[in-house]
């Protein structure tokens, strides 16, 4: 008798593995959505333990933030399988309001976070995204890979030495596992074998309730205790503005990231409006906030094969129901294994392709240098915003000097004695950079009683480049000579026109 085998699923279209309707009638995509948010639950837990410290306040508001954020995420932003929860941006921008004022102007700033994110994202910063460039975009991957790393040191510095055999099993499962099946999530397997080593060998080792104590309770309702007056606007303001930008910035860079992973499009605009919903939510239910996981996404998205929306709601149920329900297990979960998942992270995550030899001897100087510029001053100030701001800056200056070189300027006598004419055919595009040295490139003293100056080959893009062209047609009138600029395109003439004679005498 033959025996009957059940029709293979039919190959979907990335974009159709996002959709939450079709996992849910696949029992295979579903396992999988299911395994990574269990998963990514469990590598949540000491993450929010540890940013709670950070920022100066109990562990329980970075659990439940953690919880709400991606509970709220998961219906709200624009990126499928992005995990959002408590982070350390968040945590070092917050921690000097804590500090100074208290818990209650804390969460009264990851409200007003929240409102700020929505007026941002409403207005379009989105778009601003298209700004950075690819090589600041590799340097962030790459500076977030080694904090990544960088944060797991401490786990492996002044421990037992039975820590290190067990973090080095925990890297031959994550990384060896894959290589045999794929049926569970490598770092599951890990997680669930060191805990049961560790527990069956009575093995004294650093675990997950050394972090912190896990909550017993579910989050409740909770209104910040502050004056509604213009002073408590002022104290916390600023705090809430950094948070904002900070957490829009990491949350816009990471939905790029799991686009170029999964090969897919997400909105933006979505995302940012949904990030600030899900902090206002997470501040009046006592969470100190956050914005999207790089380490977490990556661990749900390429470690597990997570592709909805199912798996990061669940990575919020599972957290709460594990530090809640099932908290004296989670303790036990030594941080060995953590450490390896993370480590496992990192290496996944750092785009090694960048730094190879054959690739630095073909990737224009400019293009490393901006990528190295961000890497260095991410990982030397733990501050995303602050590399990325440097990255495009670095970007930008580098950029405006490369094409500042590609305007000429080519002069031409022609006539009979007496009434030669000299033009001068200027091609390239003019803005502030390339527009400062167009006056020196003119024989004022040596050129007839008449000078065309050429335009068709070029375009006027600032007030720079309209105050060198008035620069030069008063210097030559100064000199007694008639000067006519021709070719300019339709765009130019408006700016002349507008702006011409009205910007002082430049030089």
């Amino acid at each position: 008798m033959a025996m009957k085998t059940s029709p293979a699923e039919p190959a979907l279209t990335p974009e159709q593995r996002q959709s939450v309707r079709a996992t849910l009638r696949s029992p295979r995509r579903l396992k999988t959505e299911v395994l990574a948010g269990l998963v990514v639950a469990l590598a949540l837990i000491p993450e929010a333990i540890a940013f709670s410290i950070i920022a100066g306040v109990d562990p329980r508001l970075g659990l439940f933030a953690s919880f709400t954020m991606a509970v709220s995420i998961a219906f709200l932003g624009g990126r499928p399988a992005m995990i959002s929860a408590a982070t350390g941006a968040i945590a070092l921008v917050i921690a000097p309001l804590v500090a100074s004022h208290g818990v209650d102007y804390f969460i009264a700033a990851v409200i007003l976070a929240g409102i700020l994110q929505i007026v941002l994202g409403l207005s379009g910063v989105a778009r601003l995204m298209r700004f950075i460039p690819r090589s600041v975009m590799v340097g962030f991957v790459n500076a977030l890979a080694i904090l990544i790393f960088m944060s797991q040191v401490p786990e492996l510095i002044g421990v037992p030495w039975l820590v290190y055999p067990l973090v080095i099993l925990g890297l031959v499962i994550v990384f060896g596992l894959p290589r045999l099946t794929r049926a569970v999530p490598a770092p599951l397997v890990a997680i669930v074998a060191l805990t049961l080593i560790t527990v069956l060998a009575a093995v004294a080792v650093p675990t997950v309730g050394d972090k912190g104590e896990l909550p017993d309770s579910l989050p409740s309702l909770f209104f910040p205790n502050v004056p509604l007056t213009l002073e408590t606007l002022q104290v916390i303001a600023p705090f809430a503005l950094a948070m904002a930008f900070v957490g829009l910035l990491e949350s816009l860079m990471t939905a790029k990231l799991v686009d170029d992973v999964t090969d897919t499009r997400s909105n933006k605009t979505r995302e940012s409006w949904g990030q600030g919903a899900a902090n206002i939510i997470t501040g009046f239910f006592g969470g100190m906030g956050g914005c999207a996981m790089i380490g977490q996404t990556m661990i749900n998205v390429k470690a597990s094969g997570a592709r909805t929306r199912i798996s990061t709601f669940l990575a919020g149920v599972f957290l709460l129901i594990l530090v809640v329900v099932l908290g004296d297990i989670v303790a036990l979960i030594p941080m060995a294994a953590l450490v390896a998942v993370m480590i496992f992270v990192s290496v996944a995550t750092f785009d090694w392709h960048s730094i190879r030899p054959a690739t630095l001897r073909i990737m224009p100087k400019s293009e490393t240098s901006v990528m190295v510029s961000t890497v260095v001053v991410v990982v030397a100030t733990h501050n995303l915003a602050i590399g990325v701001g440097v990255g495009v800056l670095v970007a930008m200056v580098l950029f405006a000097r490369r094409v500042a070189h590609f305007v000429t300027v080519e002069r031409q006598v022609t006539g009979p004695d007496g009434a030669q004419v000299a033009t001068y055919k200027v091609t390239g595009e003019l803005f502030f950079a390339s527009s400062n040295d167009l006056y020196t490139q003119f024989d004022y003293a040596l050129d007839p009683a008449k000078v065309v100056i050429d335009m068709s080959g070029s375009h006027l893009w600032d007030a720079s480049t309209i105050a060198s062209l008035d620069a030069i047609t008063e210097k030559y009138h100064r000199h007694g000579t008639q000067v006519e600029v021709t070719g300019l395109n339709d765009a130019s003439v408006l700016m002349r026109d507008r702006l011409g004679g009205r910007l002082g005498a430049g030089h």
